[in-house]
């Protein structure tokens, strides 16, 4: 049984797929300090229950993924509040980054502030053709502060990631896949079906050499580690794996893989 969240609809399908819906269509699901709180609740959930192998984010509604924080709540932060508000937007989002189980955004509309920064730290990103991206918080007096400093940089490069958060500019699909910002740019009426098929095609792989992928690029950006030494190390630990055994005797022997993430 899954749990009741206020901000948050949780889907969890036979084939595994964790389908997490920010459900405040009102605000245009805006990130408020009691939805982050859920995320946190469902990202540990995410990670405990067995049953769930791949997660979806995505938001309530035709207009907006997650259309931004909320503005009201930061309106009242002091400086000591503001900067615990940061970090602890910036742990939650690392529990989606760091997970072991797949994570894909499908970005269903408006993607902007702490939106686009929940959108940058799932592992990739699906837009449908009306979503709309961008780091506009300099028009309030601020900048990003769940990690969009980072992860936007990562993934577009310092330049075009400067500029657009210098000029709070937002960015159409088109764009955003030219950047490299998201992987795909479907149809809105297709895009939670082809983020499911594309999840699913992930799931057939070897579940802990797919959570290893993960470790080791997150190494690359995290000063603390080396990624190549991250790399040797997953790759020994995948030799070891009951799946490596299955892996490689299904290739010989030519069939399917039965794999069981041991």
């Amino acid at each position: 049984m899954l749990p009741v969240l206020e901000n948050l609809a949780l889907d969890l399908a036979d084939n595994g797929i964790l389908t997490i819906t920010v459900n405040r269509p009102s605000k245009l699901n805006a990130l408020s300090f009691a939805t982050l709180d859920d995320l946190t609740q469902a990202m540990q959930l995410a990670q405990d229950d067995q049953r769930v192998r791949g997660i979806i984010f995505t938001g309530a509604g035709e207009k907006a993924f997650v259309a931004g924080a909320d503005i009201a709540e930061l309106a009242q932060l002091d400086e000591s509040q503001a900067r615990r508000a940061a970090e602890r937007g910036q742990q939650v989002f690392c529990l989606i980054e760091e997970s072991t189980k797949p994570v894909i955004a499908a970005v269903n509309g408006f993607a902007l502030g702490g939106g686009c920064e929940l959108a940058m730290a799932c592992h990739f990103r699906i837009a449908s053709e009306n979503a709309r991206f961008g780091q506009p918080e300099v028009n309030l007096g601020l900048i990003p502060g769940y990690g969009g400093t980072q992860r936007l940089t990562q993934l577009i490069g310092k330049g075009k990631a400067l500029e657009l958060m210098m000029t709070a500019d937002m960015i159409k699909a088109d764009e955003a896949l030219r950047l490299g910002l998201v992987n795909y740019v479907v149809p809105q009426a297709e895009l939670l079906d082809f983020t499911r098929q594309l999840l699913s095609r992930i799931l057939t792989k070897a579940p802990l050499a797919v959570g290893l992928v993960i470790d080791s690029v997150n190494a690359y950006f995290d000063k603390e580690r080396h990624g190549y030494q991250t790399e040797a190390n997953c790759f020994a630990r995948c030799c070891l794996s009951d799946d490596f055994h299955e892996g490689t005797q299904a290739f010989l022997e030519k069939r399917p893989a039965a794999f069981t993430g041991k």
